[in-house]
């Protein structure tokens, strides 16, 4: 009986938060504890905030990826993916986040997985390069949902 209670509990817990489906692009649980920090959730200021800012910091983090890729400076780019990874991570963009994962690891001479070396930067640079375009690209949807969601929530 307890198990059915939780079970019942949880498509409650998920519907109550007026959230949008976000696909697999975002983690609502993640994006919700963001959500929870506002204190007008019709303003949605504090959340917002955040999230505005962090659309700011991937597109220079891009920018900064692109010319590591240019100079070859692999180890920024591994510093770069994790440095990205962490910022995704917390709004909950799981897409964005793996794909930072997967760059700081071929930054450090990995597999995708971390696990096993890989001791050429030539195939290294080419895995994080192949990396870059699903990763602007999940960015880029994770973007347009978050503006859609707050453009909606402002009304």
């Amino acid at each position: 009986m307890a198990v059915r209670h939780d079970s019942q509990e949880d498509p409650s817990d998920a519907g109550s938060t007026g959230l949008p489906d976000f696909g697999d692009n975002i983690d609502p649980m993640t994006f919700e504890q963001i959500l929870e920090m506002d204190d007008d959730e019709d303003e949605r200021e504090f959340s917002k905030s955040i999230v505005f800012g962090f659309f700011e910091q991937a597109e220079n983090t891009f920018k900064n990826m692109d010319a590591s890729l240019e100079s070859k400076d692999i180890a920024q780019l591994s510093s770069l993916g994790h440095f990205l990874k962490g910022s995704s991570a917390t709004l909950g963009l799981t897409k964005v986040k793996d794909a930072c994962e997967k760059i700081q690891h071929f930054g450090a001479y990995k597999d995708e997985t971390g696990t096993n070396d890989v001791p050429n930067k030539d195939v290294c640079l080419e895995r994080i390069k192949k990396t870059m375009v699903p990763l602007k690209r999940d960015y880029a949807e994770a973007e347009s949902i978050l503006k859609r969601y707050y453009h909606e929530s402002a009304i």
